[in-house]
């Protein structure tokens, strides 16, 4: 449950694009309508429109995601916060300018800025992010804790460069290949570093202390 409420955003960004881009006329027009106020010149054309929608929805999806959080009395990860911010203003930025270049960009500066977060706290302050969010789920050594955390730091940068890669050289000026590599591959590639990760941590995982 937990990954598909991560992945809310993602999901409701892809869906918007996708329905945009198979009725561009009514994007166009629902564009034009609810943002002109908000895009330099008020104008966009009719191919620009399903980006500048799903930038929108992704927006509001991210709040909503904070806001049920709130409400239902729970805490907000520092990370969460962080993703509203860089959604916040490259897809502001995206829907301003009407350049999807800044969105395209918005994964890969979240990604970097989670990797410089996780390698400033370990290496900085000497506090381990990933072993503070879990290890209240699981019990494992200090030195495969370090290891753990170097393992994100090293992962969010190489997704960072892979989305630059995919976004401004693969599929360069092709947004609906990049759009489905973000919803497909960026999410196929978390889940498989997440299972193998699990699995390489099972051998050192620690029985909990019996309460005395």
């Amino acid at each position: 449950m937990k990954f598909l409420f991560d992945l809310f955003p993602v999901i409701l960004f892809f869906i918007a694009y996708r329905l945009g881009l198979s009725h561009q006329e009514a994007a166009h027009a629902l564009a034009l309508q609810y943002m002109g106020g908000l895009i330099a010149g008020g104008n966009i054309t009719a191919e620009q429109a399903p980006i500048m929608l799903a930038t929108a929805v992704g927006i509001v999806a991210t709040v909503l995601q904070i806001g049920y959080l709130i409400v239902r009395g729970r805490k907000v990860d520092g990370m969460l916060w962080l993703s509203l911010a860089v959604i916040a203003v490259m897809g502001g930025a995206t829907i301003y300018f009407h350049d999807e270049n800044f969105m395209k960009w918005k994964p890969t500066i979240l990604y970097w800025a989670f990797a410089l977060a996780l390698l400033v706290a370990q290496v900085g302050f000497g506090k381990n992010l990933m072993r503070k969010g879990m290890e209240s789920q699981i019990k494992l050594p200090d030195a495969v804790w370090e290891r753990l955390g170097y393992a994100w730091i090293a992962f969010m940068a190489a997704m960072g460069v892979l989305n630059w890669v995919m976004a401004f050289v693969v599929f360069k000026g092709n947004t609906p290949a990049w759009v489905n590599f973000k919803m497909f591959g960026a999410t196929g590639l978390f889940f498989a570093f997440v299972v193998i990760q699990t699995l390489m941590l099972s051998k050192h995982m620690q029985e909990p202390e019996d309460a005395a």
